[in-house]
């Protein structure tokens, strides 16, 4: 009999659904876009219950294209979806929303990250293997919504990502059934224990966040529930499919690029564009304080990996073709800007971007977004590369603390998105002086997802065989040693330039 699994993703600018066969072929998808808010400055605000319907939304869809190819609904085995690992909303009694969905993007807690910070704690190094809070983290995020927001105060019951608040609602539980898996638990920051994947008491304590608020920690692929009536109506598609518990989008990333050991790099170019590096366990050189690095916890057990970040990377890219060059509708104008600014010399003509469009952070955190160096001749074809290789810069610094820590970064896997920019590419594998990869399939979560859902339901009995068995390089892209020394002068410059404007 044949087997299908719905997937999704709910990331930070869209929510992608997609249907796989048992041989891991897609066979139906769609991507809805979703809608950020910036109520304040420094504040970046998402809806939950958008979430939630664009996740419906895009079933819908998917159920549609399975019909019109003739494939039966029924045969839909398993529900899987991943989200995001930095961000948090509060519900009540009913499993619902009460307050905004705050994410990575948001700065709101930057003062009272300082002030923790000044605690000193070496519990959070310990257990965590995050030496100090950052104002991204869910816990600061909790400890916002705990201090200041009325309806969490009245009527807040729980804490959870976006991830698990689409499945909780789709399987039509209460909060009292409120979950995460124990990859997204590490998304917290602080507040838990990583390598006993459970919450620290000490921590919470010191935190201030009471642990009934806290959702269980269960495996990726624990069943969580079915498919209500309710939301297989709105679906289209039969109820009681089972419900998988889900998994980071950042841990699905890395799985998906293939890594199951340590000492593997990955570019997760989306949104937030992260660098990550796997390892086997907390390396007290990366977890120090002032590292700008986040230790976490992956989707299989024993994993573990280091990021660095640029909050606004991806972000950067879309605000660029949206509001400067006013092409909001036209998704093929990120092409149409790489193919042009290819012929633009490495370096920009000394045009220098800073990518810090909600704020940046710890030493810079009062330094914003901006171009420097522009004249008569800058065209948007110019400040389009230089955002590019701004992005590559800020990587360059996370890759010389990784070296500098001993791990030999001979090869990246770039994945999501940005994966797609074949110039983005290659500046990156120029500035950071290394091998780079791509994918056949750029956006591993959602496959990935589904491949655990077969896992989950007992189609798929060797998991890291069949995630192994979906990788195919696509294009390869060796570093260009012409542009190495221009390369390096430009990224002194950005740091010589943060520094300056850090003071």
């Amino acid at each position: 009999m044949e087997k299908y699994y719905f997937s999704f993703d709910a990331g930070t600018q869209s929510v992608k659904v997609a249907v796989y066969d048992a041989a891991m072929r897609c066979v139906a998808k769609a991507s809805n876009p979703t809608t950020l808010q910036y109520p304040h400055p420094g504040w970046v605000e998402m809806d939950a219950d958008e979430y939630l319907q664009l996740t419906k939304q895009g079933m819908k869809q998917c159920i549609e294209q399975l019909k019109a190819t003739g494939i039966d609904p029924g045969l839909i085995k398993a529900i899987m979806g991943d989200g995001i690992i930095c961000g948090v909303v509060g519900i009540d009694e009913n499993g619902r929303a009460v307050t905004p969905y705050i994410n990575y993007l948001d700065s709101r807690t930057q003062a009272d990250a300082e002030t923790l910070k000044e605690l000193q704690l070496d519990i959070w190094r310990q257990e965590t293997g995050n030496a100090e809070p950052l104002c991204m983290f869910p816990a600061m995020h909790a400890r916002w919504l705990l201090a200041n927001h009325k309806g969490f105060q009245a009527h807040g019951r729980k804490f959870v990502h976006n991830a698990p608040y689409i499945l909780l609602n789709l399987a039509g539980l209460s909060s009292s059934a409120a979950f995460i898996d124990w990859g997204t638990m590490s998304g917290w920051g602080l507040g838990y224990r990583v390598y006993e994947k459970e919450w620290s008491a000490q921590q919470l304590d010191g935190l201030g966040i009471h642990p009934d608020y806290m959702p269980q920690i269960i495996k990726p692929w624990d069943i969580i529930g079915t498919l209500s009536p309710e939301a297989a109506a709105e679906i289209g598609c039969p109820s009681g499919i089972p419900i998988c518990a889900g998994a980071g989008d950042t841990m699905q990333s890395m799985l998906g690029s293939g890594v199951f050991e340590a000492n593997k790099a990955v570019d997760v170019a989306g949104t937030c564009a992260m660098f990550c590096v796997s390892t086997n366990g907390i390396i007290p050189e990366l977890s120090r304080k002032g590292s700008g690095l986040i230790f976490n916890s992956g989707t299989l057990p024993n994993t573990y990996f280091y990021w660095g970040f640029v909050r606004t990377g991806g972000l950067a890219l879309r605000w660029f073709k949206d509001s400067i060059c006013q092409k909001a509708t036209d998704d093929g104008y990120y092409a149409f800007l790489s193919e042009a600014a290819a012929s633009v010399p490495p370096g920009c003509q000394d045009v220098l971007f800073l990518p810090y469009l909600t704020g940046g952070y710890d030493e810079y955190a009062s330094i914003k977004g901006c171009f420097l160096n522009m004249n008569l001749d800058t065209d948007q074809f110019v400040l389009w590369r230089s955002v590019l290789e701004a992005i590559a810069y800020d990587y360059r610094e996370i890759t010389d603390t990784y070296r500098h820590a001993g791990i030999d970064i001979n090869r990246i896997t770039i994945t999501e998105g940005g994966s797609r920019d074949a110039l983005w590419n290659q500046i990156k594998a120029d500035v950071l002086n290394t091998e780079a990869i791509t994918l056949e399939i750029s956006g591993g979560a959602v496959l990935t997802n589904s491949i655990l859902a077969a896992y989950a339901t007992g189609t798929i009995a060797d998991l890291p065989g069949a995630l192994a068995g979906n990788l195919k390089t696509a294009q390869i892209y060796a570093p260009n040693p012409l542009n190495a020394p221009l390369y390096k002068k430009q990224y002194q410059r950005q740091k010589e330039l943060l520094k300056k404007l850090g003071n």
